[in-house]
């Protein structure tokens, strides 16, 4: 790779439940030196949960760290490197909106914040779905809103949808019901 860096020390600065974060020490491509701040993340997955009927199930909910509620689509964190991410896709449907997808469409992964962060979200569309309730997260409080897949795409459009793995999920889905490439 043309730009590569390369990696001299990294140090733990703090070890969370859910994140990690390093100070590394690097070499740039031109040979000197300067830090990264990393923050690494297992990882997490996504879907659009379309019904026959063209209406996708949302989630909406408070996100602390933006200090307001968000529309979003389904999602979750991997709570192990190891974990398959279509079973843990299939659990978060039937824990957020009570339903339980027949047929499971991978649509690709994004990285979220590759300045800074791991996290990579794989994402999905949901169909076929079937009711299927499982108690959620303790910590976790949403409700559940369904709207018109076209109107998802407008709102993504609009910027009223602000929530990226939301909006990059949409748009590949709605590529991909109209015949294109799925990623």
């Amino acid at each position: 790779m043309r730009f590569s860096e390369k990696t001299l020390e990294s140090t733990l600065v703090y070890d969370g439940k859910i994140i990690k974060v390093y100070r590394d020490r690097v070499e740039l491509p031109n040979g000197s030196e300067s830090f990264r701040e990393i923050v690494r993340h297992r990882g997490a997955v996504a879907a659009v949960p379309l019904s026959d009927d063209g209406k996708v199930y949302m989630v909406k909910q408070f996100r602390y760290a933006v200090g307001k509620e968000l529309l979003e689509i389904p999602a979750g964190k991997l709570d192990s490197d190891d974990e398959d991410p279509e079973w843990r896709m299939v659990e978060e449907l039937e824990e957020e909106i009570g339903m339980r997808p027949k047929r499971l469409d991978y649509m690709g992964y994004i990285y979220t914040s590759p300045g800074f962060a791991t996290e990579r979200i794989h994402l999905y569309l949901a169909r076929n779905l079937v009711p299927s309730k499982k108690e959620g997260d303790e910590d976790e409080f949403l409700d559940v809103v369904v709207l018109d897949f076209d109107e998802v795409i407008e709102m993504c459009a609009r910027g009223e949808i602000v929530d990226s793995k939301t909006i990059s999920a949409v748009f590949r889905v709605e590529r991909y019901l109209r015949g294109g490439d799925s990623i």
